[in-house]
């Protein structure tokens, strides 16, 4: 991997791993409804003008359903219940539960084949399951009450992902903008009932309103072209390898930034869910290495 590539995926790991952060700094004013509708909103004008700039075909024509279904399963939904979670969760909780998705997909695609997984995979969905046990553990952190439906909604956000991965699988033919174009705009659509229905939960500062910005344009708009980039570049198995970094970056910003604290428990507990992502996924140096 080249240093440039390199420094991309830091870079990738690091915007992902601060959206946590933003979403603890907004959600409090915004409510989780208004947080998600302006940033897939922000996401989606930004992927316009980049589209419009690239001079990019947008092919919505004929894949309405497509972008709903993507919009639906790989955004709009995630982030909400990632919006819930962060009212009552740390950053780095949630930054560490986002890697439980190629968990998920393992689960997934076990059932959807009706065959049991090999043996490394099987003990990379014990570790996993272990390593979120640990997390929820009340011993885990200091959490209030009412933590346990965030720990739930938390959790169903990367099964959101790992769903979407599946059916991603034999997607149509799509370019991977276009993918991220359409899916944006299919979310903002999905989000904007709701915003009667669940209202601001308070004044909206202007903390608030930066945090949402840098949401939708940095951690929706500019983390998706870095991440098609690499995909590009090295091929799309060693551009997920973001997913070890992820938490690396979500536990430090929450750390510097919003003073949380960080127990044995959790520090174990994340561990084993990325030793139990690494070995369901079959991550491999070799391979990282030889990405073109």
């Amino acid at each position: 991997m080249s240093t440039l590539n390199l420094l991309r995926l830091l870079l990738l790991a690091a915007i992902w791993g601060a959206s946590f952060l933003f979403m603890r700094l907004a959600v409090p004013a915004l409510g989780p409804a208004w947080l998600i509708f302006s940033r897939v909103a922000l996401g989606a004008l930004f992927l316009l003008a980049v589209t419009l700039v690239l001079r990019q075909p947008t092919v919505w024509r004929g894949h309405r359903r497509h972008f709903l279904l993507l919009g639906l399963l790989n955004t709009a939904l995630p982030f909400l219940l990632f919006a819930y979670a962060a009212r009552v969760l740390p950053a780095s909780l949630l930054s560490i539960l986002n890697a439980s998705a190629p968990i998920w997909g393992a689960v997934i695609t076990a059932l959807l084949q009706r065959t049991l997984p090999a043996w490394r995979v099987q003990l990379g969905l014990l570790l996993g399951l272990c390593g979120v046990a640990v997390l929820a553990s009340s011993g885990a952190m200091a959490l209030p009450a009412g933590a346990g439906l965030a720990v739930v909604a938390g959790l169903i956000a990367p099964f959101c992902y790992a769903l979407a991965s599946s059916y991603a699988k034999e997607p149509p033919s799509v370019p991977a903008l276009a993918n991220a174009h359409g899916s944006m705009w299919a979310a903002t659509l999905l989000a904007l009932p709701l915003l009667p229905v669940v209202p601001a939960a308070g004044p909206v500062t202007t903390g608030a309103l930066l945090a949402v910005l840098a949401l939708g344009v940095l951690c929706s708009g500019v983390a998706y072209l870095l991440y098609f980039r690499l995909v590009d570049e090295l091929g799309a198995a060693a551009a997920l390898t973001v997913t070890y970094l992820i938490p690396v970056f979500g536990v430090l910003w929450g750390v510097l930034f919003l003073d949380e604290r960080i127990g044995g428990n959790t520090l174990a507990g994340g561990a084993l869910v990325l030793l139990g992502t690494a070995l369901v996924t079959g991550l491999s140096l070799r391979q990282f290495r030889g990405a073109r």
